[in-house]
């Protein structure tokens, strides 16, 4: 979709939600991946080497997605008054609540939507914006905070509702990466949910030799 999208698409979506497209460029290498989350210590929530303590940080992770300016000071925290997956798809996408109702899916105890449904409606609506927004949930769906494989669930759908209100989703990016490498490393096994791709773009990765 990225790629057969002309500049000024591109333009509009960088000027809305950064650098997040990057991010379908970068591959993940499991074999580096797991040598990686045998460095996390867990009791310190870093990573060491030796003697020395690495950590990612919100300046970094902001400065790699390249978040919009109006974002940066106003950190995630979920509201009081949140609307349901239903209406916030329906705004999100710009589709009747018969249609959104018809493709929301239960899996274990969360409710999601399938990307094959996503894509098709990117790749056939009229309005460029929705379009844009739509692939934009889509990447912190299936990329950024992947959980149900195939689908974007819908804790994604309460932060990004919440985007255009000037909230940073860095904070959220880092908390859980964190959280997720502290149960794989103390269980000593476990599924990473969080965005790799961003943990392997940093260059202190060489350090661990391989």
């Amino acid at each position: 979709i990225w790629d057969q999208w002309d500049n000024g698409i591109k333009q509009l979506f960088y000027s809305n939600y950064g650098d997040l497209p990057f991010l379908l460029d970068v591959k993940v290498d499991k074999r580096l991946f797991r040598a990686l989350a045998q460095y996390w210590n867990p009791t310190y929530s870093c990573f060491t080497f030796g003697r020395v303590n690495l950590v990612p940080t919100v300046e970094e992770y902001t400065t790699l997605l390249r978040c919009p300016r109006n974002q940066i000071d106003k950190a995630y925290s979920r509201a009081g008054n949140v609307p349901t997956f239903l209406k916030k798809l329906m705004c999100i996408t710009g589709m009747s609540e018969q249609w959104v109702a018809a493709r929301i899916k239960q899996k274990g105890d969360n409710k999601c939507i399938m990307w094959k449904i996503l894509q098709d409606l990117i790749l056939a609506y009229p309005d460029v914006k929705k379009r844009v927004d739509i692939f934009a949930l889509s990447i912190y769906g299936l990329v950024i905070f992947s959980k149900v494989l195939g689908h974007v669930d819908e804790a994604v759908s309460d932060l990004f509702d919440r985007l255009d209100k000037g909230v940073t989703p860095v904070p959220s990016i880092l908390a859980e990466t964190f959280r997720s490498l502290n149960a794989c490393r103390r269980t000593g096994e476990g599924r990473f949910i969080g965005c790799a791709q961003l943990l392997l773009d940093f260059d202190w990765v060489p350090l661990l030799g391989i």
